[in-house]
């Protein structure tokens, strides 16, 4: 598995398809990569994910019906599709499955706005995303995933500070964040 996400409880990984089977892969995917169905299997067997969310960042184009099925398989209904081409993002919209969009420096304006569930939020060299931006997608209903600077090996404890006050100030639980350093941040974000 990838990094976990989310300081409120998740799982962020990477879906490939590899020889006809979906699999959790960041790279290129070898024969002793998990499969997707074996890592559903201990997520929906687990009572420590019951509340999780699952941000599923594909890899591969045309995996929309298998992943519908997957998810169906296993009844989980509280994840997300994210970083797909936009042709690609179009038939998850068009198959009824929970997609985000991306807003960074280089994607201004998000795509499929409208239809999509929540806005995955990156900073790729700089710190940009500020009240304002986050209060504007809350406004609009969407969810909100911040991509945290440390997986872009920048300095992270500034921009949590901000992100901590921010989430203070709108107290409103449709804020995420994701993270490598996962443990330090629960620290962080429950003092």
């Amino acid at each position: 598995m990838n990094k976990s996400a989310n300081i409120w409880g998740g799982v962020e990984t990477d879906i490939r398809d590899y020889n006809g089977h979906l699999v959790i892969s960041h790279d290129i995917p070898t024969k002793d990569s998990l499969s997707l169905d074996e890592l559903l299997s201990l997520y929906s067997n687990c009572n420590i994910y019951s509340n999780s969310t699952l941000a599923l960042n594909i890899k591969s184009d045309g995996l929309q019906i298998e992943l519908k099925s997957i998810l169906q398989k296993y009844k989980i209904s509280n994840y997300f599709f994210f970083d797909m081409s936009v042709p690609d993002a179009l038939g998850y919209i068009k198959y009824g499955l929970n997609v985000f969009t991306r807003q960074s420096e280089y994607e201004t304006t998000p795509s499929f706005y409208q239809e999509a569930i929540g806005v995955w939020l990156d900073e790729f060299n700089t710190h940009w995303i500020d009240e304002k931006i986050i209060k504007t997608h809350l406004e609009n209903n969407k969810q909100i995933c911040i991509v945290s600077p440390d997986l872009h090996s920048r300095d992270y404890l500034k921009e949590w500070q901000e992100y901590k006050q921010i989430e203070a100030k709108l107290n409103n639980s449709n804020l995420m964040l994701c993270t490598d350093k996962v443990e330090e941040a629960r620290r962080f974000f429950n003092e």
